[in-house]
């Protein structure tokens, strides 16, 4: 056997067979690149070398701060205001909870930018309180999981800073704004697949809107929106870099948790750091070994045979486009979001922007929704499996309910990937961003 093929198939075949067994992502990416090494005789200095240069970028060091800033104020006490502040907005709705968790997700998105702070956070609160007001249980957390996906999409989100760093020379600004629209469809998609169900199923509306209310619960709630003012406003109107915005915003949500809603004590504020370590060192390590495995990937020009290979099954783009969607979403139905996005960026990228004639930016997006999907899905879906346990309900009944919603999702999936302008709107109207879309009617280019 050549051995560039035999170190492809050790590179390959280990991981998968890793994967298999359940081993740890991290540890299944780096042993899988250290056998890759081995197989070619290479010395394993290289691998201590890539994992430090993986870690040492200035950009990621926003991850850690945003990673914090969602601890803080997912810890501190603002749920119920956003609740709150989404229930005055649409409560007054057939199906009226079901609305207000979708939006109250949409919120919270733009201050934990994690689909599973989301789900715990909102949906300890929401989840019985569906249920008293007479929703189906299993209703209840499908809603609350799928929303939760919304909170990706919008800024700020560490994997779309990831995404940033990995595919290189994409604006995290950029990034951030074109988060936005996306985050609207499918909050919009999920909507309506839960106003036709709860029409279906006679559950009840909330109270009448009323301007007053609304003004209230907004001056509440501004503290916490104003994170994500400190954040996008600083990154897109150039005034702090995406690291130095997010350490601004680190201080701030602790201020606001502490002082302002007084959800945190210091002795919170302490576990609080806790957590952010543990999240830290599992994305980081992901980091690391993931710079060695698509270094190993490179060497062995996999990006190119995949986009042959891809490329020579047909010329139609939109069977491309779809094509890649499917890649992705069978991904992400046995792997994280991080580790997917560390992987395929490399690998599927040149694909989508030089064969597909998609927008670098549109097409992080798409990734990151795709993702968002898979962590829903059995059986590595983690988002599924916190919706279940804050529900207190078996896994394959809560998959059932989302069954729906799971189709509002990929009609949502589809509209960001054939109509470019749902992401690049706002980078081109606010950050001055120029498209490099095809429109997917012409030919490939």
């Amino acid at each position: 056997m050549d051995p560039q093929a035999f170190a492809t198939l050790v590179l390959l075949g280990s991981f998968a067979i890793m994967i298999f067994l359940r081993f740890p992502i991290a540890y299944a990416v780096g042993l899988s690149s250290v056998f890759c090494l081995m197989a070619q005789g290479n010395s394993l200095v290289a691998v201590c070398r890539l994992m430090v240069n993986g870690i040492s970028s200035y950009s990621l060091m926003a991850v850690p701060f945003f990673i914090t800033m969602g601890v803080f104020m997912g810890q501190g006490g603002i749920s119920d205001k956003l609740i709150a502040l989404a229930n005055a907005c649409v409560g007054w709705m057939r199906g009226g909870l079901a609305m207000v968790n979708i939006v109250a997700s949409y919120f919270f998105g733009g201050i934990s930018g994690s689909a599973a702070a989301d789900t715990a956070s909102i949906g300890s609160i929401m989840i019985p309180m569906m249920v008293d007001q007479g929703y189906d249980v299993d209703f209840s957390t499908a809603v609350t999981i799928t929303s939760s996906c919304e909170g990706l999409l919008v800024p700020p989100s560490h994997n779309m800073v990831i995404f940033a760093t990995t595919a290189g020379g994409i604006s995290v600004g950029s990034l951030f704004l074109a988060g936005y629209l996306p985050g609207a469809v499918l909050a919009i998609a999920l909507m309506v697949g839960s106003y036709i169900i709860s029409v279906k199923r006679n559950y009840p509306k909330g109270e009448k809107f009323r301007l007053i209310n609304f003004i209230k619960q907004l001056g509440t709630s501004i503290w916490a929106l104003l994170a994500i003012v400190i954040v996008v406003y600083g990154v897109v109107g150039g005034v702090f870099t995406a690291t130095e915005s997010a350490a601004i915003a680190v201080v701030y949500s602790l201020f606001v948790s502490v002082f302002v809603y007084k959800g945190l004590n210091w002795k919170g504020v302490w576990n609080s750091l806790g957590d952010c370590v543990n999240t830290l060192a599992i994305v980081l390590i992901l980091i690391s070994t993931s710079k060695v495995f698509g270094d190993c990937l490179t060497k062995l020009n996999v990006p190119d045979m995949v986009a042959s290979a891809i490329v020579g099954f047909t010329d139609n783009r939109i069977v491309l486009i779809l094509m890649l969607d499917l890649i992705l979403l069978v991904l992400g139905c046995i792997m994280d979001m991080a580790p997917i996005i560390l992987i395929t960026t490399p690998i599927l990228l040149p694909i989508a922007t030089g064969v597909c004639g998609l927008d670098p930016i549109q097409y992080g997006i798409m990734l990151v929704l795709n993702c968002g999907v898979g962590l829903l899905t059995p059986p590595v879906g983690s988002v599924l499996f916190i919706g279940s346990a804050v529900a207190k309900r078996p896994m394959e009944k809560v998959v059932k309910a989302t069954l729906p919603f799971y189709l509002c999702m990929i009609v949502a999936l589809l509209l960001v990937s054939f109509v470019p302008k749902i992401s690049l709107f706002i980078p081109e109207l606010l950050g001055g961003y120029t498209s490099t879309a095809t429109p997917v009617w012409m030919p490939m280019p």
